[in-house]
């Protein structure tokens, strides 16, 4: 992997990561663009102990533009974008309209591909194994900033889930506090290893889960399954058997292997619905263990938390969404409509052939 670090017009990093150790990445940002001007503010719930974050200039932002208009697309002559060289293999930028910014964070974008009407199950296990190699470095490089708590990198895909730009692509966060869902997991954790004399949870969960009946897929280094008490109606949780803190944890063998395991299950996703159906919307999370001090978790430290992806769709059938309504939204008590053990089922019969 090749990385070279360059800034755009309006002083805002990028980021190209290549495969071949021999590209040169020197075009210039010919936009006149202004200094990016962020309004992002963290704001404190007293009363649910949670934080929000107040981003009004993200109003503005690029929604849903036709496709030779895209931001992310390579900049092909008088057609500028956010990507100043005409081709590229994975490219990380400072979000132009971030939810995070300054002492409140930092909001990027990744960039999968080059090619507009791809997906990230259309990757190559090379250029899978290149994303992975990018989220792992910026993980690192964000975790050194001393705002930044915890490092979260994900994919959102689909109209559906609320995606204005088509090209494939996803974001990294970094958060300057421990998430609330984290939270949860770090207070689980704890009570769990108070109770047990010792024994973590996640490997008491992976235990579980890799005797039970919804295993999705399993390989030398991965597991994934259908959580027991899954939130959505399709949603796959994937663990490396060796439990680590985060994506700087994984060793060579998980890391070669992980591009194959990933694509195949996004490729299971596209196919549960059948033929003929529109691309399936999800959400591909990585849980990282926080990089700042634990001290509220009580006898827990970064090695006890358990590197992980939760991957998952909000179609619940064809043709369906599933709405997070009244239940789900007001009292966060979710009610899915397709047992976990079904889901599993459904993933293992649409297994490549």
């Amino acid at each position: 992997m090749k990385k070279t670090s360059t800034r755009l017009a309006d002083g805002r990093e990028l980021i190209y990561y290549d495969l071949r150790d021999d590209a040169v990445r020197d075009a210039v940002d010919r936009r006149p663009l202004d200094r990016t001007v962020t309004t992002s503010e963290i704001r404190r719930d007293e009363l649910l102990g949670d934080a929000v974050a107040i981003a009004s200039h993200r109003q503005g932002r690029t929604y849903h533009p036709p496709a030779d208009e895209c931001p992310l697309c390579p900049t092909q002559g008088d057609r500028l974008s956010e990507i100043p060289d005409s081709s590229y293999d994975v490219v990380v930028f400072e979000n132009r309209f971030p939810s995070l910014a300054g002492d409140s964070g930092r909001c990027e974008v990744v960039c999968f591909t080059s090619d507009h009407n791809a997906s990230f199950a259309d990757l190559s296990e090379e250029q899978a194994g290149l994303v992975l190699d990018a989220w792992t470095d910026r993980t690192s490089e964000l975790s050194h900033q001393p705002s930044v708590e915890q490092v979260f990198c994900f994919e959102n895909r689909g109209a559906e889930i609320g995606v204005t730009l088509g090209h494939p692509h996803g974001q990294i966060y970094a958060y300057p506090f421990t998430t609330p869902r984290t939270a949860l997991m770090l207070r689980s954790l704890a009570a769990h290893k108070e109770a047990t004399g010792g024994e973590n949870l996640f490997d008491a969960v992976l235990e579980r889960e890799l005797a039970d009946e919804r295993i999705v897929l399993a390989s030398e280094h991965w597991v994934a399954f259908v959580p027991y008490a899954a939130h959505w109606p399709y949603e796959v949780h994937l663990y490396p058997r060796r439990r680590v803190p985060d994506l700087l944890g994984l060793d060579e063998a998980a890391r070669s292997e992980f591009p194959q395991v990933y694509l195949e299950l996004l490729r299971r996703f596209d196919r549960i619905f059948g033929e003929g159906e529109p691309p399936t919307p999800y959400i591909a999370a990585w849980h990282q263990a926080p990089f700042g001090q634990l001290e509220e978790f009580e006898g827990v430290n970064r090695d006890d938390f358990a590197l992980h992806l939760e991957l998952f769709t909000i179609r619940r059938t064809s043709g369906k969404l599933k709405f997070l309504a009244g239940s789900e939204s007001g009292m966060s008590v979710f009610i899915n409509d397709v047992p976990p053990e079904r889901a599993a089922e459904r993933l293992r019969e649409v297994a490549s052939s």
